[in-house]
């Protein structure tokens, strides 16, 4: 029967003229359609990387592809585990990413990405790379610990919108007072051993849980998009500080920072840029007060990164620096304080701070236009005091164009912006494109974070594929792991979400954005006319990036020889094993 139906179409297709594939000015078309797509690829800022992929990684990233393809056709349907999703929900690659977390951890292509060598990290915040339930049992087992809130957390509403945070005292908690009682007084310190066994919703198990919905944003909160932008924001911003006061305690920060490093390594990451906005006070082991500045903080990081790559866990992670950042709502004399401590800093820990930086809501903090005062006297400072603090702007984080905000990328590269924090709105700016372009300025773009953050439905939406296009250096970054849901410190989720949900990208995609998180890191100070040059040489300059990009080189080709033996012809099909 459906042998003689296709020969009657075909009768029918052939008595109206109707032409098949194999009619040459058919395939001249075709032909001509695909010269077409290719010449456009030629634009694409990952032509080059992809143009001297060796045998071996071409052929890993055909392997992935095949993989991907087939993901596509069996665990990206409803009949995949289907109690994963409700009866309202649909299952496709790309899908909204606290929907498709669960799956895509299932999958062999996560396997895959996961053991990726992914170069650098950019762009993340430090309190918000907390793992939680490690930070939690540290809080737990040391000393003096302490719950804090500026009032009675005795009703649902004043757990779910009280301010909380930790902190240390011996001489002043109290453990014959419940923070849970209408009696509590507003900042009295309760051990947090008895703050969490007190709990009235489920005792330590219940706390814990508790603390994880203040200081994350839950998949209910993330899907909420009628909401808007400013709503997720000020849940995003609540959490900073309770994250802060958990480790920003001597004991518990040493240790989370060689916890921190442990986990990057582990995925993949040998070098972290980190943003802080140095406005959750530290506090050094057993001090009742908070320390006057951010010394001994600086120094207790320096010391545990110097620890852990002195150790054999440690020994192939290059490093961290941090990129000092001020809060953009914070007026004019707030600000310039915090340039000032900027410089006071630079000058004690060099080879710490790498850049400076503004941070918080564009959307509702201060442009960059109307900071630039401030930012023309910190130029100034800088070069009184002999130090050389170069730009890492945040700017385009926003839906907006034409508005202040979507404007703060015209002034982050007037005033010299090494990497641009985001760029959500770039695309929509040919003169700019071009002008990163020609000045070499990389786009730390965070497509998990747009997401939650509500600037964009799901990756298929994300904007980072029209920068690509355009041949605009971007690299891929986490931003805020801990609240956003990614649950670990490293990358996988941002690089699987982008591998999966654009064609156009393949495992020769993330290849490049890898390279360009190495060949973009602040390994060292450079004067920016060096930055520009050596971010041109590559491989062929003299310096510590040269070194890098070859050594990350030697772990690419070495990760692309373990797919094609791992996932070649004889693969296992099973991603579990």
């Amino acid at each position: 029967m459906a042998g003689s139906q296709i020969q009657n179409d075909e009768d029918f297709f052939q008595a109206h003229g109707v032409p098949n594939l194999s009619e040459p000015f058919i395939q001249k078309y075709l032909s001509g359609r695909d010269a077409l797509v290719q010449e456009e690829k030629k634009q694409r800022s990952d032509r080059v990387f992809r143009e001297n992929l060796s045998p071996v990684a071409a052929e890993a990233c055909a392997i992935v592809d095949q993989i991907r393809f087939e993901e596509q056709q069996t665990l990206w349907t409803r009949e995949f585990e289907d109690s994963l999703v409700d009866e309202h929900t649909d299952v496709f690659p790309g899908m909204m990413f606290s929907l498709a977390k669960t799956r895509m951890e299932k999958s062999k292509l996560w396997k895959i990405i996961r053991r990726m060598p992914k170069g650098t990290l950019l762009h993340c915040h430090l309190e918000a790379m907390v793992d939680l339930d490690w930070a939690l049992e540290e809080a737990f087992v040391t000393e003096g610990v302490c719950l804090r809130s500026a009032g009675p957390l005795s009703s649902e509403h004043e757990l779910k919108k009280t301010d909380v945070s930790f902190t240390f005292s011996k001489a002043n908690a109290k453990d014959d007072v419940s923070i849970w009682s209408k009696e509590y007084v507003a900042e009295t310190p309760i051990p947090i051993t008895a703050a969490a066994d007190s709990f009235p919703d489920g005792g330590r198990k219940g706390f814990i849980e508790w603390i994880r919905s203040r200081s994350t944003i839950t998949d209910k909160e993330h899907l909420l998009h009628h909401e808007g932008i400013n709503e997720i924001w000020r849940k995003f911003m609540s959490c900073f500080p309770i994250l802060g006061s958990l480790v920003y305690y001597e004991p518990i920060f040493r240790k989370f920072i060689r916890k921190m490093c442990k986990q990057l390594l582990g995925d993949g990451v040998f070098y972290v840029d980190m943003r802080s906005a140095f406005s959750t006070p530290y506090r050094s082991l057993g001090q009742e007060n908070w320390d006057p500045d951010f010394n001994n903080y600086l120094q207790h990081m320096r010391e545990e990164l110097d620890n852990f790559k002195a150790s054999e866990e440690g020994k192939e992670f290059w490093g961290a620096r941090m990129i000092w950042t001020t809060i953009r709502a914070f007026n004019k004399r707030m600000v310039i304080e915090s340039m000032q401590q900027c410089i006071v800093m630079k000058q004690r820990f060099p080879e710490l701070i790498a850049g400076f930086d503004l941070v918080g809501q564009e959307d509702l903090g201060r442009p960059l236009a109307d900071l630039t005062p401030e930012l023309f006297w910190f130029r100034k400072a800088c070069a009184e005091a002999g130090v050389d603090i170069p730009f890492f702007f945040h700017a385009g984080e926003t839906l907006g164009d034409g508005d202040s905000t979507d404007e703060n990328l015209f002034d982050a590269i007037l005033l010299g912006t090494r990497r641009i924090g985001h760029g959500f709105s770039l695309y929509k700016h040919p003169l700019l494109i071009d002008m990163i372009k020609e000045k070499k300025i990389l786009i730390e773009s965070c497509p998990v974070s747009n997401e939650v953050l509500r600037l964009c439905g799901s990756i298929m939406s994300h904007p980072l594929p029209a920068l690509l296009a355009r041949g605009v250096p971007c690299s891929l970054c986490n931003d805020d792991p801990t609240i956003l849901g990614q649950g670990g410190n490293g990358m996988t989720h941002d690089f699987w979400q982008a591998v999966q949900g654009w064609d156009n990208l393949g495992l020769a995609g993330l290849g490049s954005l890898a390279e360009n998180s190495v060949r973009w890191a602040s390994f060292d100070d450079y004067t920016q006319k060096e930055w520009v040059q050596d971010v041109r040489d590559g491989t062929m300059g003299n310096g510590i990036r040269a070194q890098r990009l070859k050594e990350w080189i030697k772990k690419w080709e070495a990760y692309c020889a373990w797919i094609v033996d791992d996932f070649g012809a004889d693969e296992n099909l099973n991603p579990e094993q």
